[in-house]
């Protein structure tokens, strides 16, 4: 059966950049050709990379700002580095996780409220995110205040527990951050303002390095002037955001703050929720494999062998979170539009782009797996774990190609919850429980360790592409319009003069 796509013009065609919610005046057109294929295909792979570099530069760069005043803080001492790493990882890691993952619910209705043209309604879902993820950080403060405890709870070093904690109540003001930039993040993305995120970033990065160098080299002011360049980077960051929507590069999208923020919480909180936990199961995921570790057999060499593996993993996960936003917003703004079918060949498409480069990155770790990990370590046993799991390293990585674009479709499409379960389902009751048995009970060690973990990433890559395959996406515009209604009042219809092709909309059940 033929694959139906969007046949754009010749003037759209020119502008890489093109974005067909701009332009409703198309008709549906059947590809009969591999050429014609491949050009449709060209088409869509700029849009999405016009979106996915953008964004693959700003969460580099975001990334940065923690590890920068990491590496400044070991010029102090390793206590504080450590305390700072500790800080890092583990308390702010725990909020940036369930925030950013409250805030992907505006991936879905702001990107469908964009391609469904209620642009109005586009502030109003950012200032109800805001809402809900400020009294989540009010709900997460403890996590700060006692952050000591809760250290001393996971048996770490008791100058680090203490120090950690101390670093931890400075970074409070940070927390809030997340609470005000993610939203604004997936505001900007639901529009493809994607470089104006990047530029923002990129000013906050060199803006944090001068106060880094400033405040912790200069003044001498410590982990007091490590907190201070954190706080105010990522303040920076709000303010840089928020001032490029509040001058108006956002016309009809922002139109002031408004009543309508305090309303259908209920409902979008569920929503939020759904998305934190969908985000936050993977994300721990690999937090705790790291953790049981630690428990095994020369647990020094296998902590030392994952953490340089989750090092590289986390490198090429940057590029894939940029495919998983440039895939979300693809969907959501095409189902959001009604138009279904151009929904379901950008996810062909994105898939193919993904698979290509997760086969580079498999051939590229087997190729070099008995030196990539000679520049983390010079413990030749520690290299030598590392090279013992490049194959399973390699698959992974190959999974990993795979499964955040599936994530992004997940997204744009609204199936948070769905994801969540199968999500707890494949790494809590299958990568978890096969991963203790084989590297405790068969005593496979670290390999057992991973196998458990790629299993579980395998069942939940196999899972999610059944359910992509099997999505009726005429179903998913129908849902799209209804969630549209349901949280921004009735959809905009065209004009009766509009030059609008009425089959455009035929494909969306009523």
């Amino acid at each position: 059966m033929a694959l139906e796509v969007q046949q754009h013009t010749r003037d759209e065609k020119a502008d890489p950049h093109y974005d067909n919610n701009d332009n409703p005046g198309h008709d549906l057109k059947e590809i009969k050709s591999i050429k014609q294929f491949l050009n449709e295909a060209r088409d869509e792979n700029k849009r999405i990379w016009y979106l996915a570099g953008p964004v693959i530069f700003t969460c580099i760069a975001q990334y940065y700002l923690g590890a920068t005043t990491q590496v400044f803080a070991g010029h102090l001492s390793t206590l504080e580095l450590d305390a700072v790493s500790m800080e890092d990882l583990v308390i702010s890691g725990l909020a940036y996780g369930i925030m950013l993952g409250m805030a992907s619910a505006l991936e879905t209705i702001c990107g469908q409220a964009y391609g469904a043209k209620q642009l109005h309604m586009l502030g109003v879902y950012m200032q109800r995110s805001w809402v809900i993820l400020t009294l989540m950080c009010i709900c997460l403060l403890p996590i700060y205040l006692f952050a000591t405890p809760i250290l001393r709870l996971f048996h770490q070093n008791e100058e680090i527990a203490s120090l950690a904690g101390k670093f931890s109540l400075y970074m409070i003001p940070k927390l809030f951050t997340y609470g005000l930039n993610f939203p604004i993040l997936k505001f900007l993305q639901a529009q493809s303002k994607v470089m104006t995120m990047a530029v923002v970033s990129a000013f906050a990065l060199v803006f944090h390095l001068f106060l880094n160098w400033l405040l912790i080299i200069h003044l001498r002011l410590g982990l007091v002037g490590a907190a201070i360049a954190l706080n105010a980077s990522w303040w920076f960051i709000v303010f840089g955001q928020f001032s490029y929507i509040a001058m108006g590069y956002c016309p009809g999208a922002w139109n002031g703050f408004s009543r309508l923020a305090f309303k259908d919480l209920g409902s979008f909180t569920k929503l939020s929720i759904g998305s934190a936990i969908m985000m936050c199961l993977e994300f721990w995921f690999l937090m705790i494999l790291i953790v049981i570790a630690g428990n095994l057999k020369n647990a020094q060499i296998a902590v030392g062998a994952m953490s340089i593996c989750m090092n590289l993993y986390g490198w090429q996960i940057m590029i894939f979170f940029g495919l998983n936003a440039a895939i979300s917003v693809r969907i959501s703004n095409e189902l959001g539009a009604g138009r279904p079918r151009a929904a379901q060949f950008s996810v062909l498409v994105v898939l193919m782009s993904s698979v290509t480069l997760g086969i580079f990155f498999f051939v590229l770790v087997v190729a070099l797996r008995d030196v990539y990990g000679i520049p983390f370590t010079n413990n030749t046993e520690v290299v030598k774990a590392v090279s013992s799991l490049a194959i399973l390293f390699a698959c992974s990585l190959f999974l990993n190609s795979i499964q955040p674009v599936l994530s992004g479709v997940a997204v744009g499409a609204g199936w948070q919850w769905l994801v969540a379960y199968v999500n707890l389902g494949c790494y809590y009751l299958i990568g978890f429980p096969l991963g203790y048995v084989l590297g405790f009970l068969f005593d496979k060690g670290i390999q057992g360790m991973w196998i458990g973990q790629l299993s579980g990433i395998g069942l939940q890559t196999a899972i999610l592409i059944f359910i992509t395959c099997k999505t009726n996406w005429d179903y998913e515009a129908s849902q799209a319009s209804s969630r549209i209604q349901k949280w921004g009042g009735p959809r905009m219809s065209p004009e009766p003069n509009s030059e609008e092709n009425p089959s455009l909309r035929s494909d969306v059940l009523a």
